[in-house]
């Protein structure tokens, strides 16, 4: 293990994170605080063995600084980042950049369960198992890609840095500088240009992942990178994907649920033995195809569909989503996902999770039209907390008083002239190297795999680009590969598509 420190100016230096107050007393003595410093890194030695393949990594955990434009540090964030030893030619060596999302989750779930050489320590189907912790990945995608996991503004042990003067900024400050769609995006790229200066990477291929909120900021990326840091991708992945600015609301909205709501009620067992019978995957073709013909032109007509037509449609919708006809038509055909994460098996005594269906949950009583807690998170918190604060300590050997925020506080944040979706598009059409990747869980109700597919349809509305955006499902939730099958399926989908991204030799940027 080594340890290295990059320097910055005397006031950067001394521009370190005070996380407790002050104490008031007059002549009280000094007390210990928590700090972090701006600019810091350890580095640690490793060995993996992934696709039966044997080989050496290092990783480098610490913090780098957010400049402004006077060249100031106005925030240190934390990354952890993995490099693969013996490569002779660097510049031909995919750099995968990831992001979680939230805003203000931690990198936390995609780095020990995901793409990283470590895995978190669950049974095969993603529940806690003790001794809680971090096991090797044979899956992970450090054999084709270094990857690089970033923590935004007050997510990880990432936080906002007082001036020169030792005062932090003002929370309306803050807000303008980090916590919204646009100044996220801005002072991300910013960060990621120094990254990549730093450590020699301006000549290798370069990949965005995001999950949730993350796919808006990774979208935003692609063509900030682009625009103003002059930086060009060959791959955007997309797990679990948001709106990304673009509108499904409406009737739309309404519609895309109901293929969610089926494989929910499938996993479950809910649904009638025909359906039941029925490969998940099989049944969802037919689920989706009713929805676009049928449910969809249903719901847009709102009080002008005729009344038997309402309940040929209630009754459908209610053999698909196994709720009874009744409840639909009380919902005016429009089921609420909490209601549904209640009632589909309220005459069992559980709840349904929000990001994946397959957990359940136990409420003080059966009535009401919501959960009590979202039982999938409070388990995925369960098993990754202590995980992550054992493995940057102990075997990353990163230490700090400061606390690891799983989330953190970045509220309220500016959503306004959200148009990610739209810069996604327009930065593939300047770059005809940069590529789509859409990965999703059948089992997610928050960012559901149908609404996933509609956004893939509408990046790109000329359809051109069409053969450069793919979609991927898996069998799980909102984080699919939690569940031990699809983390081998989804990083393969994933180094697939990584390699299948990589010009050939002599191919050059263009359209003929």
């Amino acid at each position: 293990m080594k340890l290295v420190s990059h320097a910055i100016s005397a006031s950067c230096v001394a521009a370190t994170l005070l996380l407790s107050p002050m104490a008031n007393a007059v002549q009280a003595p000094e007390l210990p605080v928590a700090k972090i410093a701006a600019d810091d890194v350890v580095v640690t030695s490793h060995q993996a063995t992934i696709n039966g393949e044997r080989f050496e990594y290092t990783a480098t955990t610490g913090t780098q600084p957010v400049f402004n434009e006077n060249g100031e540090a106005t925030a240190a964030l934390f990354f952890t980042y993995y490099e693969r030893q013996g490569i002779k030619n660097r510049e031909n060596r995919p750099l995968l950049i990831s992001f979680n999302g939230g805003p203000g989750s931690a990198s936390v779930w995609m780095h020990v369960a995901y793409t990283g050489p470590k895995s978190l320590r669950v049974d095969d189907e993603g529940f806690p198992i003790m001794p809680y912790g971090v096991k090797d990945n044979p899956h992970s995608v450090l054999d084709v890609a270094d990857i690089v996991f970033v923590n935004p503004v007050n997510t990880g042990y990432s936080r906002v840095l007082p001036n020169a003067e030792g005062e932090m900024p003002s929370r309306d400050q803050q807000q303008k500088m980090f916590f919204g769609v646009n100044a996220d995006v801005r002072y991300l790229a910013d960060w990621i240009n120094t990254f990549v200066t730093r450590q020699e990477r301006w000549r290798s291929p370069k990949y965005l992942i995001g999950e949730s909120y993350g796919t808006t900021r990774v979208s935003g990326l692609a063509l900030e990178l682009q625009n103003r840091q002059w930086m060009y991708l060959n791959g955007v992945v997309l797990v679990s994907p948001t709106e990304i600015g673009i509108d499904r609301q409406g009737p739309v909205e309404a519609a895309n649920r109901l293929p969610y709501f089926a494989a929910t009620a499938w996993y479950h067992n809910a649904l009638d033995n025909e359906l039941q019978n029925k490969d998940l995957l099989d049944m969802l073709e037919e689920v989706e195809s009713y929805t676009l013909n049928t449910y969809l032109p249903a719901l847009a007509k709102g009080t002008m569909l005729p009344e038997a037509e309402r309940e040929q449609v209630a009754e459908q919708v209610a053999r698909y989503s196994g709720l009874s006809k009744q409840t639909v038509l009380r919902a005016n055909l429009d089921i609420n996902p909490r209601f549904f994460w209640k009632e589909l098996l309220r005459d069992r005594g559980r709840t349904v999770g929000r990001l994946d269906s397959r957990y359940l949950g136990i409420d003080r009583d059966d009535v009401g039209d919501s959960p009590d807690y979202n039982s999938e998170l409070t388990s995925w918190l369960h098993s990754f907390t202590p995980a992550i604060n054992y493995y940057l300590r102990e075997e990353l050997n990163y230490e700090t008083d400061v606390k690891y925020n799983m989330f953190g506080p970045v509220h309220p944040w500016d959503r306004t002239n959200n148009n990610t979706g739209e810069n996604l598009r327009q930065a593939m059409a300047q770059n005809p190297y940069l590529n789509v990747l859409i990965q999703s869980g059948y089992f997610d109700g928050a960012t559901n795999y149908f609404d996933a597919k509609y956004t893939g349809w509408h990046i790109d509305p000329s359809g051109r680009m069409e053969d450069r955006i793919d979609f991927k499902g898996y069998r799980s939730g909102h984080m699919m590969y939690l569940r031990a099958e699809d983390l081998e399926l989804a990083n393969d989908d994933l180094r697939d598509f990584i390699k299948s991204t990589l010009p050939g030799k002599g191919e050059a940027a263009k359209y003929d």
